[in-house]
């Protein structure tokens, strides 16, 4: 499929070329006076060399539209879907935290109160909302059309839900001043993807990020745009940050294998709900295309 090779080059090559110009380029800003961490050259280069590779590919695949990129519904509907995403998003992730609470897997706060946990569903919606906006242009946006237009729907789905998966496990690494050297760029690059060593121990949050991947790829086909996707997310993203920062793990709990490691989170609990939304959403016909969005598509 030429449109998935595209966007996986402009992953995964870039961060292949970042690697490998790590080094000079850390080198060069030594030179010119500036003292910057190489981790942080590394990371902003890779930044830099993604967003060239991502623009390549979307001319290359000629995803010039307001509809390719997910933003082709008038205003006022996409406001309308992106809200009502929102308040499902809240509706259908907020039983996971309280289920947390019950079963001991997280025990509230100490010091919690009304005000702090308005600060925190304030900051969780704000965080919520911009990677909301980012994530779901690029797989549901840009990617999605590129490969449902090419390879259809079932590839549209399975290709952005398991790339959207894969993407979060990339964990974020440092080197010391004094172990600086030619390769440090590939040693970065290791640990970025030292995670994928290990695939037992990310199973459980791959695999409720990949459901999650479906669902909102099948939302983007029943709407026609990403407005609904944007909303889900950011409000489950919100529920996700509020509910970590105002409680704590609790130790020894019995029901602590629900709960996945990679973000104390995402598990089997969440997994497992979130197959059941989506085969009810199925089982009930919500997630068909509309009429407005097929004719859309043209």
């Amino acid at each position: 499929m030429r449109a998935l090779a595209w966007f996986l080059a402009a992953l995964a090559g870039t961060l292949v070329l970042a690697a490998l110009l790590a080094w000079p380029v850390w080198q060069l800003a030594q030179a010119l006076g500036a003292d910057w961490a190489f981790h942080k050259v590394a990371s902003r280069l890779w930044q830099l060399l993604l967003l060239a590779g991502v623009a390549l590919a979307v001319r290359r695949l000629r995803l010039v539209t307001r509809a390719d990129w997910g933003y082709g519904q008038p205003r006022a509907q996409f406001l309308k879907h992106a809200g009502a995403g929102f308040a499902i998003g809240l509706v259908t992730m907020l039983p996971m935290s309280v289920s947390m609470l019950a079963l001991g897997i997280l025990g509230p706060d100490a010091g919690l109160d009304a005000a702090s946990l308005l600060r925190y569903l304030a900051a969780g919606a704000a965080t919520g909302l911009a990677v909301a906006v980012l994530e779901e242009t690029f797989f549901r946006g840009l990617m999605f059309r590129g490969i449902e237009r090419e390879a259809g729907l079932a590839a549209a789905v399975a290709g952005t839900a398991l790339v959207y998966s894969a993407v979060h496990f990339l964990a974020r690494a440092r080197i010391g001043h004094d172990d600086i050297g030619w390769g440090s760029g590939f040693e970065l690059m290791g640990v970025a993807l030292a995670r994928f060593a290990e695939p037992a121990a990310i199973a459980d949050s791959f695999v409720t990020l990949a459901l999650v991947g479906v669902m909102l790829a099948l939302v983007r086909r029943r709407t026609g745009g990403i407005a609904a996707g944007i909303g889900l997310h950011a409000a489950w993203i919100c529920v996700i940050k509020a509910t970590k920062w105002s409680t704590a793990p609790v130790e020894d709990s019995p029901w602590s294998f629900l709960v996945g490691t990679f973000d104390g989170y995402t598990g089997w609990l969440v997994a497992g709900w979130a197959a059941l939304m989506l085969l009810v959403a199925l089982a009930c016909g919500w997630l068909r295309p509309a009429r407005a969005a097929t004719a859309a598509r043209g």
